[in-house]
């Protein structure tokens, strides 16, 4: 088990490097220039612009060569420095990030954990009934079939103009203080709602085909045909199918955290939804170095982190992986 954690940390170490490096470069070949777009929404005189871009350019170290930045920046980074943001001067980025991360972590994490749990049950019960899996397939595959923005824009359009049930954007009413008030946390809820809903029934259509596909082979593969002639109850083969269709959707929850992240992203530029995708957006359109690294920099860590769980709990559940990967 340490060989297997090493070489699954050394990975991911690896892959942290090159993803952050990445993330600096990325910005920077961006065409477009960060300063001129802060000095544009200050109302100066030219030759006050002047003076003040110059200040800026040097005092965000942009007036240094490339490598010399990329230097500083592995130098602030490992101080746990993300440096100031440009778009919104003079707050800094480890604030901003901070203060939007609690809305991805708690849209996020439920809206993909449940859709995988729900969505492998019925995927499962559609495989063992086939009136049932006549009628869900079509829409398991309309749901995995449809972006994430789309839906959004969809049920957006439903729920607050068609049919106004609930807010069209914003994680709370304006003038709510977040607070753990009975009356803020129903407000939040119901604006909640509606972006969670978006993430959770793409994601599902997918957890369900493929537990499906899974059952319906393990169903036809000799073990279970085996256990037929043995007169084993059809629940139990029902359930060894089961237990060996799980793993490969466990392999598949790490493997779509990253489109999960994406698709977050776009949620939240739809609904208004102040987590780190909307934050991203704000800072693109701005052009802010600093703000775009920084929100990758935690899209990156959030990736990793999940899919080094899913590794670990993946080692657990089945030795096979431990053994193919370290010998052991």
């Amino acid at each position: 088990m340490r060989k297997y954690l090493l070489s699954k940390v050394t990975i991911y170490a690896v892959t942290f490097f090159v993803a952050v490096t990445l993330d600096w470069a990325i910005p920077r070949f961006m065409p477009g220039d960060p300063i001129a777009i802060l000095i544009s929404r200050m109302s100066t005189l030219p030759q006050s612009a002047q003076v003040l871009y110059s200040y800026f350019y040097h005092a965000f170290g942009l007036n240094e060569p490339l490598w010399k930045q990329y230097l500083n920046f592995w130098a602030a980074l490992l101080q746990g420095d993300l440096g100031v943001s440009i778009y919104l001067y003079p707050r800094r980025v480890a604030d901003i990030i901070f203060s939007a991360l609690p809305y991805d972590i708690i849209l996020l994490y439920p809206a993909v954990i449940s859709s995988w749990i729900v969505g492998n049950l019925l995927g499962a019960l559609a495989a063992r009934s086939r009136f049932l899996d006549s009628v869900t397939l079509p829409v398991f595959y309309f749901l995995n079939a449809s972006p994430y923005f789309w839906l959004a824009i969809v049920l957006q359009w439903n729920f607050t103009v068609t049919l106004p049930v609930f807010p069209p954007s914003g994680a709370y009413t304006p003038g709510h203080i977040p607070s753990l008030t009975l009356d803020f946390v129903v407000d939040f809820l119901y604006h909640y709602i509606l972006p969670f809903l978006s993430i959770f029934l793409v994601s599902l259509g997918g957890w369900a085909i493929g537990m499906r596909n899974m059952i319906i082979y393990e169903i036809e593969s000799d073990y279970i045909r085996y256990l037929e002639s043995l007169g084993v109850p059809r629940s139990l083969q029902l359930n060894y199918a089961f237990k060996n269709s799980i793993l490969p959707q466990i392999t598949g929850l790490a493997l779509q955290m990253g489109t999960v992240v994406t698709g977050a992203i776009t949620t939240e530029v739809v609904f208004s939804y102040p987590g780190l995708g909307y934050i991203l957006m704000q800072g693109i359109l701005n052009e802010d170095y600093f703000l775009i690294q920084g929100c990758f920099l935690f899209i990156v860590l959030l990736v990793l982190a999940s899919n080094f769980v899913i590794d670990l709990l993946y080692a657990v559940i089945d030795p096979r992986i431990r053994v193919a990967t370290v010998g052991e």
